[in-house]
This record gives structure tokens, C-alpha cells and sequence, in this order.
């Protein structure tokens, strides 16, 4: 597969100039820290002595060095450093590193940051232009105590309750999505508390956690609660406000229709060969659609079973309706690369997701592999200079 050739130009970066004292880790603070890596961000990533951030040992799968891949898609661009900040010496430095810093990026459970000293009231308090970001899973009330895994959230955050087979048990989605909406949100904040300090050269605290990105991130679902007092349950594939716009089955292999409109399903009916179900006064209207869905699914499906996936994602888009099959990771991949979307990149002989940005005047970087534990503590900390500089 085709890989973008490494931007290695830093001169343009819309971020160059602003450094990251990164505390976090696993993957909600490692990937907002990585986008702002990728944008020209200087991110020196602070990991224990010894074992270093969990997931460089959370494999299978792992490359060719025996790497885990997991660390690696979300810690490029980034210097790494280990400090024992259970000691006096390895606080010392993180205080040093943070006075060098714009920006604190930690995903302890809250109250640890404090106990050690470098907690945002007092480093705020000593540098009032500090952009502070701690990302939690149940914010720093009463459910601070709790433990921030993704699964977990996603069962008492509802987004487990809405998805899977009707009939069938709740399921958690296929990838940690919540850390990785959680990471999006405290990039927003950062940049948001970066561009407020441009403006009145003074810093602040931003929030973000597990729970509350989740519930944002829920949209129609959450809204449809809040705003009209109804409780979602499990529709499989299907959609609670659109029809048809769910997965059927075709001669080889399932296919996504997204019907957003009344003309898309007219195309859709005339196509399948069976035109006078757009006049049907069950299927006319997309309401109509919603309410006879059990009535329209089967009609649909007998047709749609006559030619295979790969058919009808070819002529349904032609006619302007929504369709395609259902990828595996490998065909995804291929899919971006013939549509031209570079998804790909190659980073010092690592292999990349891209960055998702494309900037037309300060593109997204790629200086450096993920780093090796600690391998960027002698040049951060010279042995030859003591700990308070």
C-alpha cells in the first residue's frame, strides 16, 4: 500500500514554539498529545523507570522489532524521559521540565498530582500562563475514586445500551472510542486555552473526562433523552430516526445502505426494480419508512440478496444512494488509498495512521518514530547538570 513520503519541515507548524510536559498515558492523553505533536507541538512524554507506559506492553499485535503496536499509533513525534516521581529527585525534575512547559498534560485519578506537588493550583499558582489539562474518567467529584477503563465507561455511560442486536446482549464497540473522544476533547480545550492565553497571556485549567465526552459524544441519542425523555435501546445496524439505513445481506457479503432522503429512496426502489414502493403510503415518506421499518426490511433484502456487495456499491452511488460494503481493516485501507485519501505515512521505517488534518498552510509533521523508553532523558536532563538547574 502507497505511503505518503514523511513531512519532516517544522518551520511551518501552526504549533511550533509550544512545548508539552506529557504525564499521561495509554490512549486518551497519548493521542491528543500525538495530534498536537503532529501540528508542532514539542511533546517530551514523562514515563516511569523500568516499564514505561502500559501500553508498550499490551501485544499482540506488535511490528517487526517486536514493538507494541498499540504504543506506537498514538506516541510518534513525541521525546521520551523517566522520572520516578516517588522520589524527591524525580519530582524536582518534573517541576523543572513543567517550568519549561506551556502546557501539563496528566490522566492520573485525581488527588495524585497534587500529592506529588504538581498539582494545577500550585504550578498554575507559580506560573499563571500554565495550560493545565487533566483528563479523568469520572471527573473529580464523587467519582474521582473510580477507575477510568474505557469498557467500563461505556457500560455506565449507556453507549453499551444502544448497541448490539435487539434480542441480543449490550456490546462494547469494536475500538476504545470513548478515550479516543476524550482525547479530541481535551485537544479542542488545549487549543482553546492556548489561543485564550495568546490573547491575555494567562493560562488556565481545562477538564475533560471519560463520562462527560461520552454523553456529548452520544448526540442524537443523548439529546432524544434530554430533550423528549426517550430511552434508547438496541436496534442492531439499524438507525432509531432514519429508514432504511442499516446493513443488509446481498449474495456474498453485507452491505451498508444509508437512505437519508425521499429521493434517495425513490433511486433505491427504482434500481432494485420494484419502483411502486416509493409510493407506497407505508414507505413515501422517511417517518413513514421508520414507522413500517419491519414491514419494509424484508422487501428490500429479497432484492438486494440477487447480486453481491461489490454490485450494488458500484451502480447505488452512481444513482446517488448511500451504499457499501462492509470492510475488514485491510480492505478499509485500500478503499482510502484508491479514493486518494493518504492514510498512510511512513515515519523513520514505522509505518502511520496519517494525521486526519489536512492544513493547507501548516500541514501535519512527521519528525520522529515513537521513541524508545527513556531515550530522551540524558538530552532533556544533561548527567552533568543538577536536578534544579
Amino acid at each position: 500500500m502507497p505511503v505518503d513520503t514523511p513531512l519532516t519541515e517544522h518551520g511551518t507548524a501552526a504549533l511550533r514554539g509550544v512545548r508539552i510536559a506529557d504525564f499521561s498515558r495509554v490512549l486518551a492523553g497519548p493521542y491528543a498529545t500525538m495530534l498536537l505533536a503532529d501540528l508542532g507541538a514539542e511533546v517530551v512524554k514523562v514515563e516511569r523507570p523500568g516499564t514505561g507506559d502500559d501500553t508498550r506492553a499490551w501485544s499482540p499485535p506488535a511490528d517487526a522489532s517486536g514493538t507494541s503496536t498499540y504504543f506506537l499509533g498514538v506516541n510518534r513525534n513525541k521525546r521520551s524521559v523517566t522520572l520516578d516521581l516517588a522520589t524527591d529527585e524525580g519530582r524536582d525534575r518534573a517541576r523543572e521540565l513543567i517550568a519549561g512547559s506551556d502546557v501539563v498534560v496528566e490522566n492520573f485519578r485525581p488527588g495524585t498530582m497534587d500529592r506529588l506537588g504538581l498539582g494545577p493550583e500550585k504550578l498554575r499558582a507559580a506560573d499563571p500562563r500554565l495550560v493545565y489539562c487533566s483528563v479523568t474518567g469520572f471527573g473529580t467529584g464523587a467519582g474521582a475514586a473510580l477507575p477510568g477503563y474505557d469498557l467500563l465507561v461505556q457500560a455506565v455511560g449507556g453507549l453499551m445500551s444502544v448497541t448490539g442486536e435487539p434480542d441480543g446482549e449490550p456490546v462494547k464497540t469494536g475500538v476504545a472510542l470513548v478515550d479516543v473522544i476524550t482525547g479530541l476533547h481535551a485537544t479542542v480545550g488545549i487549543l482553546a486555552a492556548l489561543r485564550h492565553r495568546e490573547r491575555t497571556g494567562e493560562g488556565q485549567l481545562v477538564e475533560v473526562s471519560l463520562l462527560g465526552s461520552l454523553l456529548s459524544a452520544m448526540a442524537n441519542q443523548a439529546s432524544g433523552y434530554v430533550a423528549a425523555g426517550v430511552v434508547p435501546g438496541r436496534l442492531g445496524n439499524a438507525h432509531p430516526s432514519i429508514a432504511p439505513y442499516e446493513t443488509f445481506h446481498t449474495a456474498d457479503r453485507p452491505l451498508a445502505l444509508a437512505v437519508g432522503n425521499d429521493r434517495q429512496f425513490a433511486a433505491l426502489a427504482a434500481l432494485l426494480g420494484a419502483p411502486e414502493l416509493a409510493d407506497d403510503a407505508r414507505f413515501r415518506t422517511n417517518p413513514d419508512r421508520v414507522a413500517h421499518r419491519d414491514a419494509l426490511r424484508p422487501l428490500l433484502q429479497d432484492r438486494l440478496r440477487t447480486r453481491g456487495a461489490d454490485h450494488w456499491a458500484s451502480v447505488l452511488p452512481a444513482a446517488g444512494v448511500p451504499a457499501g460494503p462492509v470492510n475488514a481493516l485491510d480492505e478499509a485501507f485500500a478503499f482510502a488509498d484508491r479514493l486518494g485519501v493518504r492514510a498512510v505515512v511512513d515515519v523513520d521505517g514505522t509505518r502511520q495512521v496519517a494525521h486526519p488534518i489536512r492544513l493547507s498552510a501548516t500541514p501535519a509533521s512527521y519528525r520522529a518514530r515513537p521513541p524508545e523508553l527513556g531515550e530522551h532523558t540524558e538530552d532533556v536532563f544533561p548527567a552533568d547538570r543538577s536536578a534544579d538547574g
